[in-house]
């Protein structure tokens, strides 16, 4: 579904509110390119040659400074550099799953990660969340449970950040259970009025792995992510790594490093948050103008999507084709769970288009759920 969708992102005309991909507008065009030339300049023996599958040293070093600064002191050798934090999904897959044995999950969850627990015939299995996440006190006490998967700022697809209380308890709970934690945070950096709580890697950090990515803050082309992972599963992880593709490119992981010692990523940042705060606040009025009594949502402090829960008893998958043939998509929310569940619910993200078109877009959307309510 997401396939197709990503298809459809170029269509003339179609206001994409389905996608989770960054505005191209955000994406910083000037220092990337002066970070390239720069590269080729000075670093050119190294940047186009094989490297270390852990990733150059150097940027590992930037990484672990910065998420010191979110509260959570990183050894740089427990860092490893990813071809996006997706592939950091596949290597915990790898490395943790196998046929038969069971991985828990926030419901609903992102899709990318249930498709890439899938290959290795592990089972999803849904943990009961409310609005602040994933209750503690519902974790499963199973011996064939391998690890929980969570996203815990501004989570893909709900948009919810849980509170460091939850975290705490959190971590505190898959501790007791021996439970290794999965914590994807590639949003973690996309806040619009204040920073979000520490990784729930800082309340455990010998029994969690940290995903993180670039992707989101500077430009999905460059597929660069990392992950920070504790002594016991690192060797595994970085094994699994130089067998899946000996490294990633020494060439972007150079350019990326330029940008980090150019000190442009927290001014880049500071617009990067500015224009997606602009695009909630356009959904959230554009939602309360069409679809108020009609569905009911909760406003996201960050990230990039909203999750929307229609009151009319409609399966938002069958109205898929009929929203694409009127101008405008999104993702229905059947897809982010890993068991019959979310029919009557769907995802917005509003980071690509204009305030005009998301008003547009929710005004479609919101004719189409009431004509197909069968009240």
């Amino acid at each position: 579904m997401i396939r197709e969708l990503m298809k459809l992102a170029g269509r003339p005309g179609l206001v994409s509110l389905g996608g989770g991909m960054p505005s191209v507008e955000s994406f910083p065009t000037r220092a990337v390119e002066e970070a390239c030339i720069r590269a080729l300049r000075t670093s050119s023996s190294t940047a186009l040659q094989y490297g270390t599958t852990e990733g150059l040293p150097m940027l590992r070093e930037h990484i672990a400074r910065r998420l010191a600064t979110r509260g959570w002191a990183v050894d740089p050798t427990r860092v490893l550099i990813t071809s996006g934090s997706q592939q950091g999904l596949d290597l915990v897959g790898k490395v943790l799953l196998e046929y038969g044995a069971r991985v828990a999950v926030e419901a609903p969850t992102y899709l990318g990660a249930l498709q890439a627990f899938a290959p290795y015939e592990a089972l999803s299995t849904a943990v009961p969340c409310d609005g602040d996440g994933p209750l503690p006190g519902e974790l499963p006490d199973d011996p064939g449970l391998r690890a929980l998967y969570l996203i815990p700022n501004f989570q893909n697809p709900t948009g919810r950040c849980i509170p460091e209380a939850r975290r705490a308890t959190l971590a505190a709970a898959a501790s007791g259970l021996a439970l290794p934690l999965i914590e994807d945070d590639p949003y973690g950096d996309l806040w619009f009025d204040e920073a979000p709580p520490p990784p729930l890697a800082s309340y455990w950090p010998e029994g969690t792995v940290y995903l993180g990515s670039l992707s989101k803050v500077l430009a999905p082309g460059l597929r660069l992510g990392f992950l920070v992972a504790p002594p016991s599963l690192y060797p595994l992880l970085v094994q699994a790594k130089q067998a899946a593709d000996l490294h990633s490119s020494t060439f972007v992981q150079t350019v990326v490093l330029e940008m980090l010692r150019a000190d442009m990523l927290e001014e880049h940042l500071q617009a990067v948050r500015a224009r997606y705060r602009q695009g909630r606040d356009a959904m959230e009025s554009a939602l309360r103008e069409h679809l108020s009594g009609h569905a009911s949502w909760s406003t996201p402090a960050g990230g990039m999507f909203f999750w929307v829960q229609a009151h009319t008893g409609v399966d938002t998958a069958r109205l898929l084709p009929a929203a694409v043939e009127r101008g405008v998509s999104f993702v229905p929310g059947s897809a982010f769970h890993c068991a019959p569940g979310g029919e009557d619910s769907l995802r917005l993200s509003f980071v690509t288009e204009t305030a005009e078109r998301i008003e547009q877009g929710v005004a479609t959307l919101a004719g189409l759920l009431r004509s197909a309510s069968p009240n």
